[in-house]
């Protein structure tokens, strides 16, 4: 199912499916709120169990490396430089103690490499055997790679708090990687009934409940007509 039918579903059911076009409840208020759920549950999952489920999963397609100087003092430059991804990569759910970032390799999506801690590629050139070797890590939101001289393109999947971030990225054919309308929501159907019962008994019943102010006089409207006084009878 996409996100979209997902959040009209829970529209349909909190409104007995007779929702129509004067819903005072914004889509994108479920949708969020189906996001926010979605992190929470997978970070349960994995920390309960250890797992990642390839249906969770979002290839970023091969993303394009660009020679950039590391220093982090602008007016400072250094005499070295290094491979980062142009593209910010889109936050990651948290995993225990790394980042969920599933794979890191070339653009066949089957080669790997290593995702290491920036504090270990100084110690890097010391490594007799693998100091040759790429080996990707994190500094704020780009992907770098360590010895990437002559390597343009890599391949990114990964686990991501918000999947509409990746519609920012496109496949071979320019393509979006992500669509709210036409792309599978990453998720599993168990997982779904989660979310779903968790966004009907929280947000979506507050909502529900909640009168909105069509009359613009900065008060919630009153549940039906306003009752009608009768005048009075002279006697």
């Amino acid at each position: 199912m996409t996100l979209n039918e997902i959040a009209y579903n829970l529209l349909n059911l909190v409104r007995g499916g007779k929702s129509n076009q004067e819903e005072s409840i914004s889509l994108d208020q479920i949708k969020f709120n189906i996001k926010h759920y979605r992190a929470m549950f997978i970070r349960r999952d994995f920390a309960k169990n250890g797992f990642t489920s390839r249906h969770i999963e979002q290839d970023l397609g091969c993303l394009e490396l660009k020679k950039v100087d590391p220093t982090r003092c602008c007016k400072l430059p250094s005499s070295c430089s290094v491979y980062r991804t142009i593209n910010p990569i889109p936050k990651t759910v948290r995993h225990n103690f790394k980042e969920s970032i599933t794979h890191v390799g070339d653009i066949t999506g089957t080669g790997t490499i290593p995702i290491v801690h920036s504090n270990v590629i100084k110690f890097l050139p010391y490594d007799k055997y693998t100091n040759k070797n790429y080996k990707a890590y994190m500094i704020e939101d780009y992907l770098y790679i360590y010895n990437a001289e002559g390597l343009r393109y890599i391949n990114v999947r990964g686990v991501f708090e918000d999947p509409q971030e990746v519609e920012k990225f496109k496949d071979c054919d320019g393509t979006d990687c992500y669509s709210d309308d036409n792309v599978e929501f990453p998720i599993p159907m168990d997982m779904l009934q989660l979310i779903n019962n968790g966004v009907l008994a929280g947000e979506l019943r507050l909502l529900a409940g909640t009168f909105s102010d069509t009359e613009n006089d900065r008060m919630q409207d009153m549940r039906g007509p306003a009752p009608q006084t009768q005048p009075n009878k002279e006697q």
